[in-house]
């Protein structure tokens, strides 16, 4: 929407850029100036000017300089349209929109009061917790034990919930407001419809909890995560999706940590709350952390507001391997030539506090700075399963590294990355740039993409090149259990079909993804067990299947292996909530026997390994039938067909003691 420049000017000409800039940065009168240190570069004495007249300021040391509005959109990293409505917002001015209805114009100001009066609510909410914290030993005792000093608790507004069902019933007289459900404070159970709204149980969501406020770059509280004392399970909880509140979108710690990106020179992505804490205390306080999620491009476009280097950092396992392949995916749309991205893994025994209370701030510092930056890590993960001694293996590394290449921005880098992997496939640059462009790949986007799944399911994920073309339809088969006969249907046309209809008067047979929701959900750890090809492969499955594979990642990730009884209660509400269900009470018909249990997990792994087999082999077909159109038109079709056939027979070999019995 476009705000006219008149309105902009008006504003501008209304603000007051020293009451703006004194919010943040501590002036004081000099002359007809204000001064004070500047908020963007780190300096002893003070050389950042503000003029009241002028309306503007300046800094002699670094040269930034701006309006208002530029103060917003540099310091707390807002958009301009975000600055325009913020700035607004504090004279009570409405913000004219020139293609706006009026129904929209009425809807935005509505969204917006809605924000404020949540932020209120949770604002209110923190303030209770941090005054129980100072009535809880307990709380107390283990921050003290985690190292965290009345200090840092009282920068990150780190409180206490109360261990009772409805301590906020103390706080908010109203406990029945639909806002304190709406702003995830509390929980309203109505036994799935069965109560009326005036009967339905209220409970408080956190409960006996370190509590740690999240605040969007405003320094408005949006949300909480809680963090339990012991062991109990899940250890960290977060709030839900709400209208100020995305973890997709959010990190916690970037308020705090504004200011110390400049004066470090980067951004350093941790894993968890705690990290984030326990790095300020120690030294870094530049430190963030994703919200129990995935990076997205979302988070990585955020931090480039700030900072033009950012660092991601692991643990060394096969998890933090993971998290950080996904870290990648987001960070590559943005991998300019002026931009630094590196990837740093703790030995598996550390996290950063115990590395740096072991080690030293200075040898972590020094870690920092030889973290693998983004191009290495981007050809390692690559080359991961691929022997570059044949060229299957390099036909194999071609194929993955294609949609990274891709993905990346147009510069230097990018083509220098083109000369490395044509070195490392044993092809010249300009063969391999006239393979990509004789064949179809990655889909170009105008933007960098959107996350794996939106609310309307997606369209095949961050790499649309690993199904085949939409217009092509592979067969899928499902098979009889009875008469062992296979019937076509349709496995990537755009949207997931269920399995045709079978003989009157049965029911469906589940389709191989139902298979493998029903045993990674029936034994969660196996999914940490899997490739990152076969994560990638479920994960962008069309529709239900693929957001639900996306959520068990993450909450493998925000709460470690839970049983189903767990992954139930946290699904509620979910868009595949019915599906995980249907699933699982078929499986729950037939409990196993009594001192059979092992055998059952071999068997169900055995299966679930089957099962994958199966679709992986569909998936490689359809890319076979892709290379075998293209023959005549592109000289390297037949190669990428052979090497896609080695990888088919491997699999084959694996499949043939099968026969057909998951198929």
């Amino acid at each position: 929407m476009t705000i006219p420049a008149s309105f902009i000017q008006e504003l501008i000409a209304r603000a007051d850029v020293v009451e703006i800039v004194g919010r943040y940065v501590p002036l004081k009168k000099a002359g007809a100036n204000f001064m004070g240190l500047c908020p963007f570069h780190g300096e002893k004495s003070p050389s950042f000017s503000v003029s009241p007249t002028k309306q503007f300021y300046h800094c002699f040391g670094c040269g930034v300089h701006g309006n208002a509005i530029g103060f917003l959109m540099e310091h707390a990293g807002m958009g301009f349209v975000e600055a325009v409505h913020d700035l607004a917002g504090q004279y009570g001015l409405q913000v004219p929109e020139d293609d706006a209805s009026p129904a929209e114009r009425a809807r935005a100001a509505n969204q917006r009061q809605k924000q404020a009066t949540l932020t209120d609510v949770l604002e209110k909410a923190g303030e209770s917790y941090r005054k129980s914290l100072r009535q809880a030993p307990g709380a107390i005792e283990y921050l003290k034990g985690r190292g965290v000093s009345g200090e840092v608790a009282k920068q990150f507004g780190i409180g206490y919930a109360p261990a009772g069902w409805r301590a906020l019933a103390s706080v908010f007289p109203d406990y029945d407001d639909p806002l304190l459900a709406e702003s995830g404070l509390v929980i309203v159970n109505n036994e799935d419809g069965q109560l009326d709204e005036s009967e339905a149980k209220r409970y408080d969501r956190f409960r006996d909890r370190v509590m740690f406020p999240i605040r969007n770059v405003k320094g408005e509280c949006i949300g909480f995560g809680g963090r339990v004392l012991g062991d109990e399970k899940p250890k960290y909880l977060n709030s839900p999706e709400t209208p100020v509140f995305s973890k997709g979108r959010e990190l916690y710690g970037l308020y705090e940590a504004r200011a110390a990106f400049r004066d470090r020179g980067y951004a350093l992505v941790t894993e968890g709350y705690m990290d984030v804490v326990a790095l300020a205390q120690l030294g870094f306080p530049n430190a963030v952390a994703t919200l129990g999620t995935a990076c997205t491009t979302e988070h990585v476009q955020k931090l480039f507001r700030f900072t033009e280097s950012v660092v991601f950092s692991f643990d060394g396992d096969a998890a933090g391997r993971r998290a950080a392949r996904k870290a990648l995916d987001g960070a590559l749309p943005y991998a300019t030539d002026v931009r630094s991205i590196k990837f740093l893994f703790l030995p598996a025994e550390h996290d950063p506090d115990s590395f740096i209370r072991e080690h030293g701030a200075e040898a972590f510092a020094r870690f920092v700075a030889e973290a693998t930056p983004l191009s290495r890590f981007m050809l390692e993960a690559a080359r991961e399963g691929c022997d570059l001694t044949t060229a299957e293996g390099r036909a194999h590394m071609t194929s993955n590294v294609r949609p990274l290449w891709s993905a990346m921005p147009d510069g230097a880098l990018k083509r220098q990355l083109l000369s490395e992997i044509a070195t490392l496939v044993q092809l010249d640059a300009a063969a391999l740039s006239d393979l990509w462009a004789s064949t179809p790949g990655p889909r170009k986007a105008a933007s960098p993409p959107s996350p794996r799944h939106s609310e309307s399911g997606g369209d095949g994920g961050d790499y649309p090149d690993m199904p085949p073309p939409m217009e092509y339809e592979a067969p899928r088969y499902e098979s009889d259990s009875k008469s062992r006969k296979f019937v076509k249907g349709k496995r990537w046309g755009g949207k997931y079909e269920e399995p045709i209809e079978p003989l009157r008067g049965r029911g469906k047979p589940p389709s191989r993804p139902d298979v493998a929701v029903r045993l990674l959900l029936s034994n969660m750890a196996q999914w940490d067990a899997l490739s990152h090809e076969l994560h990638l492969m479920l994960c962008d499955l069309p529709g239900q299947h693929g957001a639900l594979f996306t959520w068990l990642d993450s909450q493998l990730h925000e709460h470690g292996v839970q049983p189903w009884a767990a992954l139930r209660e946290g699904m509620r509400g979910q868009d595949f909530e019915a599906l995980a269900e249907r699933l699982m009470n078929v499986a729950d018909a037939a409990p196993v026997p009594e001192g059979e249990e092992e055998q059952h997990l071999v068997d169900a792994a055995k299966e679930l390994s089957s099962v994958l087999d199966f679709m992986l082999d569909d998936r490689l077909k359809a890319q076979q039938s892709e290379a075998i159109a293209a023959v005549g038109k592109d000289p390297k079709a037949l190669e990428r067909y052979k090497a896609l056939e080695a990888r088919r027979l491997e699999l084959r070999s694996r499949l043939s003691p099968r026969g057909s019995e998951t198929a």
